[in-house]
C-alpha cells in the first residue's frame, strides 16, 4: 500500500487530467458523432456502433489496473493512457473524413481509432482513479470525488464550446485541425498535472507481494469478494438508470412539450447545471461532516438514487399534461439527484477500493469502471431503442415516454436498494484500516 495522501492542490491537479480525458471524449462520441450524420448525412448507426465499440474496448480496464498495482507508476501509465487517447481522436477525425470518398479505408480506420479511445481512456482513467483511491484520506475523499468529476464535466463544456465555434464553418480540414489542437492541449496538460505527483508521495510502493500475483489470480481473488460483487453490480445497475435517459430526454421536450431545438439544449444544460450543483454541495457537505464518511456516502447515495426514482416519475407524469407542467425545476432536480448519486458513489468507490485482503486498487477500479462502461452503453441504447419499441405498441406518445422513465425510476429504486446494503459489516472494517493513514499534501 502506498504510505503517504494527497492534500488539495495535488487533487486538484490529478482533476486536470480528468478535465483533458473529457476533452478528448466529448470530441470523438459527440462532435464526430454530429459530423458523421448532420454534415456527412451518414447513418445515425455507424457513430452509434463506434461508440458502443469504444464501451466494449474499456473491459480492459482490469487488466491496465492490475499493471499500476504490480508496481508500474500510476503517473506513468495515466500519461502512457492519455498518448493512446490523443492518437485515437486525431485518427478517428481524420478517418471521419476519409468516410466519404473511401468508405471501406474510413470504416476501417475509425474501428482502429476508437478502440484505441477506449483502450486510452481504460488505463488513463484506471490508472488516475486508482492512485486518487490509495492517496486521498478518507476525510477528503467526497470533495475529492466531487472536486474531479467536477473538472471532467467543465472540460467537456468548455471543449464543446471552443470546438464548436473553431468548427464553424464545417469543413474536413477545420475537422482534423480542432481535433488536433484539442488532442495536443489535453496531453501537454496532462504531462503538467501529473508532473513529479508520485515522487512527492514516496515511498511508491511497500507491498513486495504484489508483483507476484498476476492478473488472472488478482481477479479471482478480488471476485470472491462479496463487497467487490455486490459494488460491481450496484455500479452497473445505477449507470443502467443514469444513462437510459440520455437520448431521449430532448426528444421528449420537443415532441410533448413543443420545445424549439435550441431550447431543448438549453434545457440539456440546466440538467447539466443540476448535476454540478449536487456534486459541489455534496463534496462541500462530505468534507466538513465529522464521523464515518463511508456510511454517509451510502446515505447519499440511497438518497441520491431515490430522488431521482421520484423525479423520472413525475416526468412520466408530465409528458400527459403537456406544456401546462413546469418541466425544467423537474429536469433541474433530475440533474440535482444524479449528481448527489454520482459523486457520492464515486467517493465511495475510493473506499472500497482498498477494502480487500491485499492490495488491489487498481484492479477493483478496473473491474467497477468496466462495469460503468458497459451498464452506460447498455442504458444508452436501451433508452433510444425501448422508446422505440414502446412507439409502435402504444398509440399514446406521452404513455411511451412514460413507461421508459418508469422503468428507469424503477431501476434507480433497485440501486438505492442495493446501495443500503452494500458492505455493512466491511465499512467500518474500511474506515478504520483508511483512518491509520497519516495525512500528508502535495
Amino acid at each position: 500500500m502506498e504510505s503517504a495522501s494527497l492534500g488539495w492542490p495535488g487533487i486538484v491537479r490529478l482533476g486536470l487530467v480528468q478535465s483533458a480525458l473529457g476533452a478528448i471524449v466529448v470530441l470523438a462520441t459527440s462532435t464526430l458523432n454530429r459530423v458523421m450524420v448532420v454534415e456527412m448525412a451518414l447513418p445515425a448507426a455507424l457513430p452509434a456502433a463506434l461508440v458502443a465499440w469504444h464501451y466494449a474496448v474499456q473491459l480492459s480496464r482490469p487488466r491496465w489496473g492490475h499493471g499500476s498495482d504490480r508496481g508500474i507508476r500510476r503517473t506513468a501509465l495515466i500519461i502512457y493512457g492519455m498518448g493512446i487517447l490523443a492518437m485515437g481522436a486525431v485518427l478517428a477525425a481524420n478517418a471521419t473524413v476519409a468516410l466519404r470518398d473511401w468508405p471501406f479505408l474510413g470504416t476501417s480506420l475509425a474501428v482502429i481509432s476508437f478502440a484505441m479511445i477506449g483502450a486510452g481512456v481504460s488505463a488513463s482513467g484506471t490508472s488516475l482513479l486508482a492512485l486518487l483511491a490509495s492517496r486521498v484520506a478518507p476525510e477528503r475523499r467526497p470533495a475529492a470525488a466531487a472536486i474531479v468529476w467536477v473538472m471532467m464535466i467543465v472540460g467537456i463544456v468548455v471543449t464543446a464550446i471552443v470546438a464548436g465555434q473553431l468548427l464553424d464553418p464545417y469543413s474536413a480540414q477545420r475537422l482534423v485541425l480542432v481535433a488536433s489542437g484539442v488532442a495536443l492541449a489535453a496531453f501537454v496538460v496532462t504531462l503538467l498535472a501529473v508532473r513529479g505527483v508520485e515522487s512527492w508521495l514516496a515511498p511508491v510502493r511497500t507491498d513486495a507481494a504484489a508483483p507476484a500475483v498476476s492478473f488472472s489470480t488478482a481477479l479471482r481473488d478480488i471476485w470472491k469478494e462479496k463487497l467487490a460483487r455486490d459494488f460491481t453490480l450496484f455500479v452497473f445497475i445505477s449507470m443502467l438508470a443514469y444513462s437510459a435517459q440520455d437520448l431521449i430526454l430532448e426528444p421528449f421536450s420537443g415532441l410533448l412539450f413543443g420545445y424549439s431545438l435550441g431550447k431543448s439544449t438549453q434545457l440539456a444544460g440546466l440538467q447539466h447545471g443540476g448535476v454540478l450543483a449536487g456534486m459541489v454541495l455534496t463534496g462541500a457537505l462530505g468534507t466538513l461532516l465529522r464521523g464515518d464518511r463511508t456510511q454517509w456516502m451510502k446515505g447519499s447515495i440511497v438518497f441520491g438514487c431515490a430522488a431521482s426514482a421520484l423525479m423520472l416519475a413525475a416526468l412520466s407524469a408530465s409528458g400527459f399534461a403537456g406544456p401546462a407542467w413546469p418541466l425544467a425545476p423537474l429536469v433541474f432536480g433530475l440533474g440535482f439527484a444524479n449528481g448527489i448519486f454520482a459523486v457520492s458513489a464515486i467517493g465511495l468507490m475510493m473506499s472500497f477500493a482498498g477494502s480487500g485482503h491485499r492490495s488491489g486498487e487498481g484492479v477493483r477500479m478496473g473491474v467497477w469502471g468496466a462495469a460503468q462502461a458497459i451498464g452506460f452503453a447498455t442504458g444508452g441504447f436501451a433508452g433510444a431503442a425501448g422508446l422505440d419499441v414502446m412507439r409502435r405498441l402504444v398509440s399514446s406518445l406521452p404513455a411511451a415516454f412514460a413507461t421508459i422513465f418508469l422503468l428507469e425510476a424503477a431501476l434507480f429504486a433497485v440501486a438505492a436498494l442495493f446501495a443500503a446494503r452494500l458492505g455493512r459489516t466491511q465499512s467500518r472494517r474500511v474506515l478504520d484500516s483508511t483512518l491509520a493513514l497519516p495525512a500528508g499534501s502535495a
